[in-house]
């Protein structure tokens, strides 16, 4: 569930919140309480509260010259009566969206909107879509709208301690009114580190395998895979992998649905039919970059320049575009992100050597497919390669300088047993 305000003045008035319901159980894979999540959307489908909460005029950033602009907020309501090219932006869980998007809403003066605002609260003409489909947390929420994806990459040891980041922020809520007192705590500051060591200890290693299989996801153009073994798989399969909910991890092993030696031809998604140019992104970005001062303004222009010229983009000109990326990264416009938290460093929250090993492990198999035919030719692949890469050398540091934990004791028994041996 995502929710959003935005007022039009200043810094610590915009926030916006993703409610993911996930109960830990390791019998059955329980990740979204379907019951609960449309009470929820019951609850804020009612105008009067959308009326308080979405009040923003549409303005579009200012170029004032000499490559100095003035940021202004979109029009989060959307634009109704105008066609737009409408770009998917698609990433893990791990506010690596959110930080794209602001750029992208102030370089044209145009809002995002969340995949499963879309799937609860109707269609609009919303040209940026937030999405964590396929993953447990996301949902093919808006139809055909998506012409063209943006695929956001965050190293996968930060993406993890974001990801927990945001479930903490809103109290593991499990209810609406819980979740919506909880509004102003998102992006604010980080958790204690034993609230995230319990999670990690529970949820990461599996979390490991959807990362990678995420990425294959976008890379092949929806390529149906199972994300535990990474085996081609059958639409049935697909299908029960997309309801988690309804089976136990045991009905769901490919094994057991598919077959050890079966053999599978090759089928997609037929979601991304619905895509004009379907699943395969057209850029692949690294939100870690987009953040950094020296290279974040050359992956704000990769944005920029995603869609520049397509319909219905007006896109602020050249000169002003470094600018709007110094606006909302060093000068603090615009929504909160994952850069704003205060308290601890994402590097504050340590691993076990089994879960860096595994990260490493995962990146090697990503590395080793992309880095050979058929994609020694595609542009995004080396980007991704490139990416995952540096990703790779960060945790191999942190393997050699012995930067890792073991379990936790108190939470070792909530382990599950086949993780053990990978403490």
């Amino acid at each position: 569930l995502s929710i959003s305000k935005n007022h039009n003045t200043s810094h610590n008035q915009h926030f916006s919140f993703q409610v993911s319901m996930i109960a830990i159980r390791y019998d059955r894979l329980i990740f979204f309480p379907l019951a609960i999540t449309a009470v929820i959307f019951c609850i804020i489908s009612d105008s009067s509260i959308l009326h308080q909460w979405i009040t923003a005029e549409r303005k579009m950033s200012i170029d004032l010259g000499g490559g100095k602009c003035q940021w202004t907020p979109p029009d989060y309501e959307g634009i109704e009566g105008v066609t737009f090219q409408k770009t998917l932006i698609a990433g893990f869980p791990s506010g690596d969206k959110r930080l794209t998007f602001v750029q992208m809403e102030a370089l044209t003066g145009l809002p995002a909107k969340d995949e499963w605002d879309f799937q609860h609260l109707g269609m609009s003409n919303h040209p940026f879509i937030k999405a964590n489909y396929p993953h447990h947390e996301g949902i093919w929420g808006w139809g055909d709208a998506a012409d063209q994806v943006v695929m956001v990459v965050r190293n996968i040891k930060r993406a993890m301690v974001e990801y927990h980041d945001i479930l903490w922020d809103i109290g593991y809520a499990k209810t609406w009114e819980e979740a919506f007192q909880l509004i102003p705590n998102l992006y604010a500051e980080r958790p204690p580190v034993e609230d995230f060591l319990a999670w990690r200890d529970e949820r990461v290693f599996d979390e490991i395998d959807w990362y990678g299989w995420f990425i294959d996801y976008y890379m092949e153009g929806g390529l149906m895979r199972d994300m535990f073994t990474k085996k081609i798989t059958t639409s049935e399969h697909w299908n029960m992998l997309m309801v988690p909910t309804a089976y136990t991890l045991e009905q769901l092993q490919y094994d057991v649905v598919v077959g050890a030696d079966t053999h599978v031809e090759p089928s997609y998604d037929p979601n991304c039919a619905l895509i004009t140019n379907g699943c395969a992104p057209i850029k692949v970005i690294s939100a870690e970059r987009l953040a950094e001062l020296d290279r974040g303004p050359a992956v704000g222009l990769e944005l920029a320049a995603a869609v520049d010229g397509k319909e219905g983009m007006n896109v602020i000109a050249p000169e002003a575009r470094n600018c709007i990326w110094r606006e909302l990264i060093i000068n603090k416009k615009g929504l909160k992100t994952f850069i704003d938290r205060d308290g601890y460093g994402e590097d504050d929250y340590s691993f076990t050597k089994g879960h860096l090993e595994k990260m490493v492990k995962e990146l090697d198999r990503l590395i080793e497919k992309y880095s050979n035919v058929p994609w020694t030719t595609n542009s995004n692949a080396l980007v991704l390669v490139d990416i995952i890469q540096e990703h790779r050398g960060l945790i191999l540091e942190d393997l050699a300088e012995g930067r890792f934990r073991r379990i936790m004791k108190r939470s070792s028994s909530l382990t599950p047993d086949r993780f053990q041996e990978l403490e």
